[in-house]
């Protein structure tokens, strides 16, 4: 799988921009804040239909336009065909092959994108929304109708606290409404959950032989999901709808009191273990970071695994935080089998043959030169 051109209109500083990519390595060199991550990020837009930076999707649109445009010919399977994604203050248009998607979760899946930028090194570190967003972007790629759930889930769940803020101001008491609220998020909740499991499975089966190769066989990584409620990640759909309710009913009083929805997917976490020790709490930063870059070679092989090609790769500034070695690992796993594109202010210090032939492009202030 590889993207052969991308077109870009009024799309953060960049007026018009058309460029045809090498299948194997690019590299985007230029100096901060002259648009390298913009493009980088345009082909996660043209992926996800959303940024990995904002949430407000008028930021993308150049200011004083009404829209902006991403257009992409990907190759997949031996066929070529075009995507596009168009943003304005009326809301986004995804298209895939010319046509118009009803629903984004029948584009996402088109184009498989894994993204390494600096701020996912804090995967472990950092608060339990980076590894739920992890989750919910890798598994949306390789299962679309997980999408569509995750959507109706977080739909429910925002009427949910709402009724739960009312109830808790005694503007209004309905508990009727509250059950009837409860038991559809239950529905999405239980798919999520169950997803998830499988998802976690499959990813440890690549995670931890990466890390032991990573950690010159001196560790073994685990991963493990906490959820909030007990449930075991082999128990079956029936069983994960009945530990729910059990305890959406036990707390109700308390999520009254609070205002707020204290159980389901969206409070869940994962927690890595290498050699038996909670990596988040005592693991050193070398440690934390070989965990991170083994997660996100495990995702490369996952979705290859899954849907039979390899993603395109972009590793946004993020070989300068890596060390000579985990930097060596990252770019020989990679070589000559994942179209990837690096953004760097400069390739000085990196000697590697994988860059040494690489197609070049320069970025300065929105103009790109090849």
């Amino acid at each position: 799988m590889h993207i052969q051109q991308l077109q870009l209109k009024n799309y953060r500083n960049y007026d018009v921009l058309n460029l045809s990519f090498d299948d194997k390595v690019n590299v985007i060199i230029g100096e901060n804040a002259q648009g390298k991550t913009n493009l980088m990020e345009a082909i996660y837009v043209l992926a996800f239909t959303k940024s990995h930076r904002t949430p407000r999707e008028k930021e993308l649109i150049q200011w004083e336009k009404e829209y902006a445009k991403i257009e992409g010919t990907i190759t997949k399977r031996n066929q070529s065909f075009p995507v596009e994604i168009i943003l304005s203050t009326k809301g986004k248009k995804a298209k895939l092959n010319h046509l118009e998607q009803k629903r984004l979760s029948d584009y996402i899946g088109a184009l498989n994108v894994v993204m390494f930028a600096p701020e996912d090194l804090t995967l472990v570190k950092g608060p339990p929304q980076i590894r739920r967003r992890f989750i919910d972007m890798e598994l949306g790629q390789i299962q679309p109708r997980y999408i569509y759930h995750l959507g109706q889930y977080q739909k429910v769940l925002k009427q949910r606290n709402h009724l739960l803020k009312q109830m808790q101001r005694n503007q209004k008491q309905d508990p009727a409404v509250l059950r009837v609220l409860t038991e559809q998020l239950i529905e999405h909740a239980t798919t999520l959950l169950e997803r998830r499991f499988a998802f976690l499975d499959l990813l440890r089966k690549w995670a931890d032989p990466v890390h032991h190769q990573i950690s010159r066989g001196l560790e073994k990584l685990e991963i493990n999901y906490a959820a909030t409620i007990e449930v075991s990640e082999e128990a079956n759909k029936a069983t994960i709808e009945t530990r729910y309710l059990a305890k959406f009913q036990e707390i109700e009083a308390k999520e009254i009191e609070r205002g707020t929805t204290l159980i389901g997917p969206h409070r869940d976490d994962l927690l890595f273990y290498v050699n038996k020790r909670n990596v988040q709490t005592y693991g050193s930063q070398g440690q934390q970071r070989t965990t991170a870059l083994s997660m996100k070679l495990a995702e490369i092989e996952l979705i290859h695994n899954e849907v039979g090609e390899y993603p395109i790769l972009l590793l946004d500034d993020v070989l300068s935080e890596l060390d000579d070695y985990r930097q060596s690992h990252l770019l020989n796993t990679i070589q000559g089998k994942v179209q990837t594109f690096v953004s760097t202010t400069s390739v000085d210090g990196i000697n590697h043959n994988t860059l040494k032939k690489a197609e070049l492009f320069r970025v300065n202030n929105g103009k790109v030169d090849t």
